[in-house]
């Protein structure tokens, strides 16, 4: 993978992406905010070329995430982009939860109990029942679209064009990229957010909500909490200052 190489070095003039980007933040089941964001991306690129990288977390907490993986994969909106889809950490519990019943009550406790009901799945009434969520894990594996299993386990880890790196949380900003483990890159938060440390990509992340998007010298961050405030974000990055549009 091109982003796996040391990130830290000397400053250089940024370089933009190929072709305009748009990334957009973590959706979490609000199908309805997804479309009509794709909406106003639609109409913000007007004919222009544009790549659309989602920075993941598409389930969890909102009411609808098969909606959202169904839009993703058929929405006309999507047909004329180039698109990446990126893994988020809540992407990678529900796939350990397939592998790993045990996962089940540490999941449901943010956000895996809305995904599973979304699904038809209703997980057990007690949480130490590891019978009852060996179960579920099947239940589960059973219920999800074939075409849904194929696009959770195809997310990738990265992503970087130009001098700017997308990924879901961020990265550990003591080490280089090529160090980075897949935890470091989906769960990463106040080692990442406090640091001070500037390096030679911008971070385009997703994974802790803000008020307000984030830009500055070293970090784009455009969670803003989509499943409970109704606001969800994705910037457009060119060849001029980084854009915000938001529902």
């Amino acid at each position: 993978m091109n982003a796996l190489k040391s990130m830290f070095g000397g400053r250089r003039r940024r370089e933009a992406p190929s072709i305009p980007v748009y990334a957009i933040g973590d959706i979490h089941g609000r199908r309805d905010l997804l479309v009509r964001l794709l909406n106003k991306i639609h109409s913000h690129c007007g004919d222009r070329q544009a790549e659309l990288i989602f920075l993941g977390d598409y389930i969890d907490r909102g009411p609808d995430s098969p909606g959202v993986v169904d839009c993703l994969l058929e929405s006309p909106r999507l047909k004329r982009f180039p698109c990446t889809f990126l893994k988020g950490n809540h992407e990678a519990t529900m796939l350990d939860f397939l592998r790993d019943p045990e996962v089940g009550p540490s999941w449901v406790q943010y956000g895996g109990i809305e995904t599973m009901l979304a699904y038809g799945v209703r997980p057990p009434a007690l949480k130490n029942n590891s019978e009852a969520w060996a179960e579920t894990s099947q239940s589960l594996a059973a219920a999800i679209p074939t075409h849904h299993k194929r696009f959770f386990s195809d997310l990738t880890l990265t992503a970087e064009r130009g001098d700017y790196l997308f990924v879901h949380a961020g990265v550990d900003p003591e080490k280089p990229l090529k160090d980075q483990t897949e935890r470091d890159l989906l769960w990463i938060r106040e080692a990442f957010l406090e640091s001070s440390r500037r390096h030679e990509h911008v971070i385009v992340h997703g994974h802790t909500p803000e008020p307000e998007p984030v830009h500055n010298a070293r970090r784009i961050g455009i969670d803003t909490g989509a499943y409970h405030t109704g606001v969800l974000t994705a910037v457009y990055i060119s060849d001029t200052e980084p854009e915000f549009i938001s529902t």
